[in-house]
């Protein structure tokens, strides 16, 4: 079981542990999520998982993150349940649209705005496949209380999205190899990105394909293009919530 789907630790985000399990208000339910703090303050960011679910993966880009100086919350979208078979990851997905899973994660935006150790004014998102479409929606959602987006290959819907309400500067890392996004596809959503709010989104465009940030899979990883991308998130991240 991944570390952050363990119930049993859960405490109050007012407890500062270097890593703990939350609870959280998030769109009339409560939510869950593994939070990452630093040593001292620092901004925060939302960390929004891939497909299969809060995995050890995701809980380490928190960590990384707050090794970083940033406090990190990855919110639980599954309740718990974490997958390595496609099919079930697609069904997982399938059941939760991406509006209402943007809806929830306001509630992540709003426990970091609230934490003690949060000293920035609004929030970053970077989110993974599915978390990266999702981290999309959410700063077109909340406006202002997002300062940066970064997804990496993920590509919310160009023809059902409205990005009129983005104002954060948005961050994208893409394969060019990757088989389900086109680079067509990414010129599509820069595009309306364009026409629709003042954002110009910076694009990167990595010689790997799907899934390349993600170390705990073999097939997908690859580690020149990870590393490539890890430092300009950072510096993004910290240009624009400082």
């Amino acid at each position: 079981m991944c570390r952050s789907a363990q119930r049993s630790g859960q405490r109050s985000a007012t407890v500062t542990n270097p890593h703990q399990n939350v609870s959280f208000p998030s769109n009339g339910r409560t939510a869950h999520g593994y939070l990452a703090t630093p040593s001292g303050s620092g901004p925060g960011v939302v960390v929004i998982q891939e497909w299969w679910g809060l995995t050890d993966h995701v809980a380490d880009v928190a960590d990384r993150l707050a090794a970083e100086g940033f406090v990190a919350l990855a919110p639980d979208l599954y309740g718990g349940r974490t997958t390595h078979d496609g099919k079930e990851a697609a069904r997982l997905m399938q059941e939760l649209p991406v509006d209402r899973a943007a809806r929830d994660l306001a509630g992540a935006v709003d426990f970091l705005l609230k934490h003690e150790q949060v000293t920035s004014s609004s929030v970053g998102v970077v989110g993974f496949c599915m978390g990266g479409k999702f981290a999309i929606v959410l700063g077109a959602q909340q406006g202002d209380r997002v300062g940066a987006v970064v997804p990496f290959y993920g590509l919310p819907s160009v023809a059902e999205t409205d990005f009129s309400g983005l104002t954060a500067p948005v961050l994208c890392h893409f394969g060019e190899y990757d088989r389900t996004i086109s680079v067509d596809a990414v010129g599509e959503l820069r595009d309306k990105i364009q026409q629709q709010s003042p954002v110009r989104p910076q694009i990167y465009f990595y010689p790997a394909g799907h899934a390349f940030f993600n170390d705990q899979n073999p097939a997908s990883y690859h580690e020149d293009s990870a590393r490539t991308a890890w430092p300009r998130t950072l510096d993004f991240l910290r240009r624009h919530l400082a």
